[in-house]
C-alpha cells in the first residue's frame, strides 16, 4: 500500500478513523484482526535436536559404527577412545550453533514498550503491542516510533532513520501527500517507521501498519532465511561424502578379500576398523575449529571481532565486497570543500588569503552566527553535522559565534527550507539567512539568477550538498519576525558546498582489493550523484563500463536483466533492504563469494545472507551485529582489507593442514592395504592410528595456523569458490607422499621381521616421525624451509618437539607400553627409524625445488 501517496482525508477513510482516534471497541476489533504489534520469531530448533544434528555426518556415523563393532569383538580401549573423539567434535559444533542465532532477539528488543495514543478523544499511554491501524499516535523529541505511521501534523518534526536507511542525518517530516510510486524509505518524508527515533520537534501520526507488516517486520521476515554455508564448510561436506564412500568400499573390499583367503574373522573385523579409522581424519574438525579460534583472537589486533568462526576462512575466498558509504568509506563527518563568493569559486584552503574582503568575512560570520551547533567544555563542536562543518570553517579563521549574540530568529522548517538569525552590528541590526539555494536566491535583490543557478548546479553535480547565504541590515529589531516580511529583499553573500569526504586510507585499500582480484561495490542510501563522486574519488568507479544505479532503476529490471548486469554495477544508491538482499543473492547466483557491510536494522537480512556479513562496531545497531559474522571495531573499510589478508593466510594454512593430515592418512591406508597383499602382517593397531591422527597429527596441525602469509597473498586472485581442497596438485601430493611413507614403513617392517627386531613399534614410530618431517617441509607451498627460516614459526617447532617427546614416552615408558602395545627400541633401531623417516622431508623439499624451476622456466618462456 502506497500510504505516502494518499491525502490525510483518504487515510482516515481507509482506516476508519479521525483526529479523535479510534474508539476502544473499534480498537479491540482491529486488534483481533491484525494481531499484536510485535515481531514474531520463526521456528526454533530445540537443544536436543541441535545436539543430535551434530551426529548426522557420514564420517561420524562410520566412526560410531567402528566403535560399536570394536566393543562387540572385545576391543574396549578403541571403543572408548573413538567415542570420546566423536563426542568432543559434536560438542564443539553444538556450542557454535547455539551461540550463532540471536539477531531476532535483538530485533524484538527494539520494540517500544509504551506510546502516547489518542483514543475516544483523550490521550492515553498504551503498550505499543496494543496499537492497531487507525490509532492516532503523538510524537515528540526523544520518542521511539512505535509502528509505521502516516504523518498528519508536523511541527519541525525530525526523525533519525539510520537504522532503516543507513544515513545518519535526521529527516524533516512533512504532511503533504507525495506523488511518486516507488519511493525508498528515506524519501517517504510524510511517513514514520517503527524502530526509528524522533530527534527534534513534535508531530502526530496515524498508524498504517503494525507488527510483521511494518518495514521492521519485513526485515524480521528476511532474517528468518537460512544462512549461507562457508566455502570450507561446502568443500568439507563434499570431501566428507566422497571420503566416506571410499572408506566403506575399502573396508568391505578388504574384509571380503580376507574372508575369501580364509583369514580369522575377528582379525579381519579389527583390521577393517583400523582402515576406517586410518582413512578418517578424526582430528580435522577440532583442528579447524581451534585454528579459526586462534585466528579470531589475533584479528582483534586488526580491529576485527569475529562472531562466527567460519567467517575467518570465508574472508580468504571473498570475490566481492559490498560496502556502505557513510562512515565506512567516508569519515561520517560533513566537510566544507568549496565556497562561491564575490563571483569566484574558492577551495576551503584559499580562505586565509581572502579575509580582507568584506563579503568573505560576512560569509564566515554567517557560518558561525546562523548556526545552532555548540562548543562543549572540551572545545568539541556538537550539533547537526552540516552546522558543525560550517562552524569548523569559521573557527579555523578565528570567527567566534559569541561576538554578535543572537537576538531573534526565524527557525528552520521543512517547507521553506531556510533559517534566519538577527544580531546587533555597527549601531544597526543584521540578519543572516541560510537555506536551500533554489529558494533563497529568489529572495535576493540585484543578482544574475541564471548564472548563480548554474553555479549551484555545477557544485551539486559533484555530489556536494549546496547551501546559500544572504544578509540584510535593519534599523530596528523586529518583535516577532516572520518569513514573508523578513526573508525578502536580501543581499546575496555566497554559496558553500559540503560533502562527507573519503577516509584518507580508503583509496589505497580499494587499490589493494583490485590487485587481489576483489571487486569493491558501494551500496548507499545517499543520493546517486554523491555516491558517484565518492566512488570516483576512491577508485571504485574507474572505467566507463562501470555502472551506477538507483533503487527505482533496479526495481524496473527483471531477474534476467539484473543477472546480466550485476557484475558491471559498482554503485547502488537509494536501495531498499529487499534490494540489498537481492544484490547479495544475485552475485551469489553468479558464483561469487560476497562480503557485505552494514550498520542498520535494514542491513541485517543481507548481512546474514552474505557469505560474510560485516557489521559496524561504532555505529552499528545490536540487530546488525547479531546478524553479522564479523564486526569492524573501527568502522573502517581498510580494516576489511587487512581482515581479508588475514583470512587468506589462515585459509592457506587450513589447506596446509588438510594436506598434512590427509597425507598421513594416505600413508596409513597404503600401509594397511598393501602389507597383507605382499604377505606382511597388519602393521598398525587401531590405537596406533588414533594416536597418529590425534596427537602426532593434531598438535603440529594446530601450530601450522601460526604460519606467516605467503609473499604473493594479496597479489593473486581469490580462490575459486568451487575449487576443491585437492586442487593445484594437493591431491596428487597426498597420494604419492602417502605411498612414499607406506613404502618406507613396509620396507622397514619386512626387514625388521627378517632380523627379529621390534617391527610393529618400528613401523609405528616411522610413520609418526615421517609426518613430523612432512609438516616442516610443507610450511610453505613454494619456498624451502631454509629460506623462510626454520624458527620463523616457533609454535610449530614447539609442537613438533612436544609430539616427539610424547612419542618417545609411549615407546619407552613401561606404564604406556601395554596400552599402546609398544616395546622399547634399541639405539640401533632408534637411529634407523630417525634416518629413514627424514627421507619424507627431503622428498618434499625436492618436489618444491622442481616446481620452482618449472615456474621460472614458464615465466621466461612467457616473456620470450
Amino acid at each position: 500500500m502506497n500510504w505516502h501517496k494518499l491525502s490525510i482525508p483518504e487515510i482516515f477513510e481507509l482506516l476508519s478513523t479521525n483526529q479523535q482516534g479510534l474508539s476502544a471497541i473499534a480498537a479491540e476489533e482491529k486488534l483481533l484482526q491484525a494481531g499484536p504489534n510485535e515481531l514474531q520469531e520463526g521456528k526454533k530448533k530445540s537443544l536436543v535436536i541441535m545436539l543430535l544434528a551434530q551426529f548426522k555426518d557420514v564420517m561420524i556415523l562410520i566412526l560410531l559404527a567402528a566403535a560399536i563393532i570394536a566393543g562387540i569383538v572385545g576391543d574396549l580401549t578403541d571403543t572408548i577412545v573413538i567415542l570420546i573423539i566423536v563426542l568432543l567434535n559434536a560438542l564443539l559444533g553444538f556450542f557454535q550453533e547455539f551461540r550463532a542465532e540471536k539477531a531476532m532477539k535483538a530485533l524484538k528488543q527494539m520494540a517500544v514498550t509504551q506510546a502516547r495514543v489518542m483514543r475516544d478523544g483523550s490521550i492515553n499511554w498504551l503498550s505499543a503491542t496494543a496499537l492497531v491501524p487507525g490509532d492516532i499516535v503523538l510524537l515528540e523529541a526523544g520518542n521511539a516510533v512505535p509502528a509505521d505511521l502516516r504523518i498528519i501534523e508536523s511541527t519541525n518534526l525530525k526523525i533519525e532513520e539510520a537504522a532503516l536507511t543507513g544515513e545518519s542525518h535526521a529527516i524533516d517530516k512533512i504532511t503533504d501527500a507525495l506523488k511518486a510510486d516507488d519511493l525508498q524509505i528515506g524519501d517517504k518524508k510524510n511517513m514514520a517507521f517503527k524502530g526509528t527515533f524522533v530527534t527534534y520537534g513534535r508531530g502526530i501520526g496515524v498508524v498504517t501498519t503494525t507488527g510483521m507488516q511494518t518495514e521492521l517486520g519485513r526485515i524480521a521476515k528476511m532474517l528468518q532465511e537460512d544462512e549461507t554455508l562457508t566455502p570450507l564448510q561446502q568443500r568439507m561436506i563434499s570431501f566428507g561424502k566422497k571420503l566416506s564412500v571410499m572408506v566403506l568400499f575399502l573396508c568391505i573390499l578388504f574384509f571380503i578379500a580376507g574372508w575369501l583367503r580364509g583369514e580369522d574373522i575377528t582379525k579381519m573385523v579389527l583390521t577393517s576398523i583400523s582402515l576406517a579409522v586410518a582413512a578418517i581424519p578424526e582430528a580435522l574438525p577440532a583442528v579447524i575449529t581451534i585454528s579459526l579460534a586462534l585466528a579470531a583472537r589475533r584479528m582483534i589486533k586488526f580491529n576485527s571481532l569475529i562472531r562466527k568462526l567460519p567467517a575467518v576462512e570465508t574472508l580468504g575466498s571473498v570475490t566481492y565486497i559490498c560496502t556502505d558509504k557513510t562512515g565506512t568509506l567516508t569519515k561520517n563527518k560533513m566537510h566544507v570543500e568549496e565556497l562561491f563568493v564575490n563571483g569566484h569559486l574558492y577551495n576551503r584552503e584559499d580562505l586565509s588569503s581572502l579575509k580582507q574582503q568584506k563579503e568573505v568575512v560576512l560569509l564566515l560570520q554567517a557560518f558561525a552566527l546562523n548556526n545552532d551547533a555548540i562548543e562543549d567544555k572540551n572545545k568539541h563542536i556538537k550539533g547537526d553535522s552540516t552546522e558543525v562543518a560550517l562552524m569548523e570553517v569559521a573557527r579555523e579563521q578565528n570567527i567566534q559565534p559569541d561576538t554578535w549574540p543572537r537576538l531573534k530568529e526565524i527557525a528552520f522548517d521543512a517547507d521553506r527550507k531556510m533559517m534566519t538569525t538577527f544580531h546587533a552590528h555597527e549601531n544597526k541590526f543584521i540578519s543572516f539567512t541560510k537555506g536551500a539555494p533554489d529558494i533563497l536566491l529568489k529572495r535576493c535583490l540585484n543578482i544574475d539568477l541564471p548564472i548563480l543557478q548554474q553555479q549551484v548546479d555545477n557544485m551539486a553535480s559533484k555530489g556536494h550538498r549546496v547551501l546559500g547565504f544572504a544578509y540584510r541590515y535593519w534599523d530596528t529589531l523586529p518583535e516577532n519576525p516572520d518569513s514573508e516580511t523578513f526573508e525578502v529583499g536580501l543581499q546575496f553573500l555566497g554559496l558553500a558546498s559540503l560533502i562527507d569526504p573519503p577516509r584518507d586510507e580508503v583509496i589505497d585499500a580499494v587499490a589493494q582489493c583490485k590487485t587481489a582480484g576483489i571487486v569493491p561495490v558501494m551500496i548507499t542510501g545517499d543520493h546517486p550523484l554523491t555516491a558517484k563522486t565518492i566512488a570516483q574519488r576512491i577508485g571504485i568507479l574507474s572505467s566507463d563500463k562501470d555502472m551506477v544505479i538507483n533503487g527505482q532503476q533496479l526495481a524496473a529490471l527483471d531477474s534476467d536483466s539484473f543477472l546480466a548486469k550485476v557484475e558491471k554495477i559498482k554503485v547502488y544508491a537509494r536501495v531498499s533492504p529487499e534490494q540489498k538482499l537481492l544484490i547479495v543473492k544475485t552475485l551469489q547466483q553468479k558464483g561469487h563469494y560476497v562480503a557485505m557491510t552494514g550498520d542498520g536494522v535494514n542491513d541485517a537480512p543481507s548481512l546474514k545472507k552474505a557469505n560474510i556479513g560485516i557489521a559496524m562496531g561504532i555505529t552499528g545497531t545490536d540487530v546488525s551485529k547479531e546478524a553479522a559474522h564479523m564486526i569492524l571495531l573501527d568502522d573502517n573499510f581498510s580494516t576489511i582489507v587487512k581482515a581479508v589478508k588475514e583470512g587468506r593466510r589462515i585459509y592457506d594454512n587450513i589447506l596446509k593442514f588438510i594436506k598434512y593430515m590427509m597425507t598421513t592418512n594416505s600413508g596409513e591406508l597404503w600401509t594397511l592395504l598393501l602389507g597383507p597383499i605382499i604377505g606382511l602382517p597388519v602393521a598398525l593397531l587401531p590405537i596406533h592410528i588414533l594416536w597418529i591422527n590425534l596427537v602426532s597429527d593434531g598438535l603440529p596441525a594446530i601450530a601450522l595456523s601460526y604460519e606467516k602469509a605467503e609473499k604473493d597473498i594479496m597479489s593473486r586472485p581469490p580462490r575459486p569458490p568451487q575449487q576443491s581442497v585437492f586442487a593445484n596438485g594437493k591431491g596428487l601430493h597426498m597420494i604419492w607422499i602417502g605411498m612414499l611413507m607406506a613404502g618406507i614403513a613396509l620396507s622397514l617392517q619386512g626387514w625388521a621381521i627378517n632380523h627379529g627386531l621390534h617391527w610393529q613399534t618400528i613401523v609405528f614410530n616411522v610413520l609418526c616421525l615421517s609426518q613430523l618431517g612432512h609438516v616442516l617441509a610443507i610450511r610453505s607451498e613454494k619456498e624451502s624451509l631454509f629460506s623462510i627460516g626454520v624458527f620463523s614459526n616457533k609454535p610449530l617447532i614447539g609442537a613438533v618437539l612436544l609430539a616427539l617427546m610424547l612419542q618417545f614416552s609411549i615407546t619407552y615408558i613401561p606404564f604406556f607400553q601395554p596400552i599402546f602395545q609398544t616395546e622399547s627400541l634399541t639405539m640401533k633401531e632408534f637411529v634407523l627409524v630417525v634416518s629413514v623417516s627424514s627421507l619424507v622431508f627431503f622428498a618434499v623439499e625436492i618436489e618444491k625445488l622442481v616446481s620452482r624451476k618449472r615456474r621460472v622456466s614458464i615465466t621466461k618462456a612467457t616473456f620470450v
